[in-house]
């Protein structure tokens, strides 16, 4: 009974001696303190506090003593309880505030989630596409979007009625703005191939602020997140501005190699379709070019390379883009097929060989196939995603995608 009694006793001994020690330590980091990391996470903490918890209608900025005058003064040093344990605080620290301090250290060090940054543009009878992309973007992303949609303007209202009608308004963020070109020759870059396409030569000038931009057609459908694909920024080296998937991967059936009249990237040429791109990178690059041995910056090349080129080139604004990576390779990063699949991958039989092996990424619906029936497996995808009712498109997916969300401005097939 006595050897019982001891194994108890020692028992409780150890537990006391654990809970002791565990509770010093997270009243006490000195390696923090040392390494001058903990100021933004105490003062968020210090904060909260102060503001009376969750909710705290001051915000960050109006916590403190100052404040709260009817606070005690035991409770106006925050920092002391990161260098003492509890039970040996100065007399002039408030213990409870070091308790809670202590809890929201770690928690409160993560930063911030930055927000993805996703350009569309839209003109004629495109609303119905772009809606289903950006729906598709919603579904599948993890971090919150920020959509930068380019419109002509009497598709604003369309667009804003629809946005603000989903209940997701806390997974995004959205932005309309007009179509908008550089006053001289601002019809020619309109009608450059597809209405209002080349409007995406001109967003790092437009969006000044925004540091990293993830432009796509109208035609696109994401399969994975939009994490995914933003996560290549990180393999981008110090040369590399913007990121695109090549053209055609089987040389025989390419059209660039076959048919330009003008330079193009690589061995086929790279799709614009999918485009990812450091803006900040891109504003302060100056471009190898053809038109003069100086090298130009991206706003006082665009009009110069379309003067010189516009009687030789096909597909617009993309041809234009093949041209300038023509002439700085470095700077672009190429990505796999899977992120960006057309159907010219499976016309003349599989040319993607990623997208067999790891499934495709990114759908691009280009030559219609989303309106006719020359590509079923594009269009069942598309109308599956269509049909997503919006206010509810996450409980819907996958098992819901049969129900029936009648499009607007539907586009005539």
């Amino acid at each position: 009974m006595r050897r019982y009694l001891r194994i108890v006793v020692l028992c409780l001994a150890c537990g006391f001696c654990s809970l002791l020690y565990a509770f010093s330590q997270l009243a006490a980091s000195p390696e923090e303190g040392a390494g001058g990391g903990g100021g933004k996470p105490q003062a968020a903490a210090a904060s909260w506090l102060a503001g009376g918890g969750r909710g705290g209608a001051g915000g960050v900025g109006s916590a403190g003593p100052a404040a709260h005058p009817g606070r005690s003064d035991r409770c106006k040093d925050f920092s002391l309880c990161y260098w003492n344990p509890y039970w040996m605080l100065p007399s002039d620290v408030c213990g409870m505030n070091c308790f809670w301090e202590a809890a929201f250290r770690y928690s409160l060090k993560v930063q911030p989630i930055q927000r993805m940054h996703l350009a569309v543009v839209a003109c004629g009878e495109r609303l119905e596409e772009t809606i289903t992309m950006l729906k598709s973007a919603i579904i599948f992303s993890i971090r919150p979007l920020q959509f930068h949609i380019f419109a002509e303007d009497q598709l604003h209202d369309s667009f804003k009625g629809i946005l603000d009608s989903w209940s997701f308004l806390q997974t995004f963020n959205y932005s309309l703005y007009p179509i908008t070109f550089p006053s001289e020759n601002a019809l020619e870059w309109k009608k450059l191939f597809k209405p209002c396409a080349s409007q995406r030569l001109f967003l790092p000038l437009i969006l000044k602020e925004v540091d990293s931009l993830l432009y796509v057609d109208t035609d696109i459908l994401f399969l994975r997140p939009v994490d995914d694909i933003w996560s290549l920024l990180k393999k981008f080296n110090s040369t590399q501005i913007a990121a695109m998937a090549p053209e055609h991967e089987e040389p025989r059936i390419g059209w660039y190699n076959r048919f330009a009249r003008h330079p193009y990237y690589g061995k086929t040429g790279v799709n614009s379709g999918v485009m990812l791109m450091n803006m900040t990178r891109m504003r302060r690059k100056y471009f190898k070019n053809d038109m003069t041995t100086v090298r130009l910056r991206w706003g006082d090349m665009l009009m110069p390379l379309l003067k010189k080129y516009k009687l030789n080139i096909t597909w617009g604004d993309q041809d234009l883009l093949n041209i300038i990576f023509f002439h700085n390779p470095e700077s672009l990063f190429v990505f796999p097929c899977q992120w960006n699949y057309r159907p010219d991958h499976c016309i003349y039989g599989s040319n993607c060989q990623e997208a067999e092996e790891e499934g495709i990424f990114i759908l691009h619906g280009n030559r219609g196939v989303y309106h006719d029936d020359k590509q079923p497996a594009f269009r069942a995808i598309y109308e599956a995603l269509r049909n997503v009712v919006g206010a509810n498109a996450e409980s819907q997916a996958p098992g819901g995608l049969r129900k029936e969300n009648p499009p607007r401005n539907k586009i005539p097939r």
